[in-house]
């Protein structure tokens, strides 16, 4: 029969290997023997989280911590819960809690995302900062920055940080931002070449779709600009009233008396 070490490193294994299933099989075969063991109650916790099971995978942090407060993994796992919950006070306790133990640069990146979706803009912006003075180029970084120069109105820095962002590779959001940035200046050449990587990237990106069709249209091609909007209608007819504004408000749009004939237009 197996000890309570030896299930915690097999549950460990299972983990790593991509086996949820097993894990958590064996998390509890060995919570079933010792009830109160708190890197069985650790394990399980991450096993159920990476599931997407978060009232349990909390209440089995919760009972780790009890045990182990000082334990600065267990408290990053506790503050990712918290964050997903909504609860961004008790993650960003969690946080300083396990930087006071066990500074750590991953520790530093989630406390400047749970400050970012706190929607404290200064000291996430601080926050971002600082972590890039320690990792230059930090690319999650410089991409928030850059997010944040946009909506602060400086679209300038946006575009140079952007840029910088997707250097390396990128998600879609990033590509987006720099091509919403791009937009700002007039860069319409290189803002439609950002919505097209975004579109690469996630196929049913319907903003991006819809931001490509109005670089398009700006930049004077008509033509690709409704094969972009038939694409964003395809993929959100929802977008249909922002789509017909575009193509009649700007400089080289159409000019669309029939709603119905502008609906088989995109749909075809």
């Amino acid at each position: 029969m197996d000890d309570t070490e030896t299930l915690v490193r097999r549950a460990a294994e299972a983990f790593n290997a991509g086996k949820p299933d097993e894990a958590q099989r064996l998390c509890e075969k060995g919570l079933a023997r010792a009830p109160a063991d708190p890197v069985l109650h650790h394990l399980l916790a991450a096993v159920l989280f990476s599931r997407g099971v978060i009232a349990p995978a909390h209440a089995h942090i919760d009972v780790s911590l009890a045990k182990r407060p000082n334990n600065a993994p267990a408290r990053l796992l506790a503050a990712r819960i918290a964050r997903s919950e909504g609860q961004l006070d008790a993650a960003l306790g969690h946080l300083d809690a396990a930087i006071a133990t066990s500074p750590q640069r991953e520790m530093f990146v989630e406390k400047a995302r749970t400050l970012d979706m706190a929607g404290l803009r200064d000291q996430a912006r601080g926050a971002w900062q600082a972590i890039l003075k320690v990792v230059p180029g930090h690319q999650e970084a410089t991409a928030r920055l850059g997010r944040l120069a946009w909506e602060d109105g400086d679209p300038a820095t946006a575009a140079s940080l952007l840029a910088q962002a997707v250097a390396a590779s990128a998600p879609a959001s990033v590509w987006f931002d720099l091509g919403v940035a791009r937009q700002d200046l007039r860069d319409h050449t290189g803002a439609a070449t950002a919505y097209r990587k975004a579109l690469e990237l996630k196929p049913d990106h319907a903003e991006a779709a819809l931001n490509l069709g109005i670089a398009l249209q700006e930049g004077g091609d008509v033509d690709a600009a409704m094969g972009a909007f038939a694409q964003a209608y395809r993929l959100r007819p929802q977008l249909f009233g922002s789509i017909a504004m575009a193509l009649t408000s700007a400089s080289h749009g159409r000019l669309w008396l029939d709603e119905d004939g502008l609906r088989r237009a995109l749909a075809r």
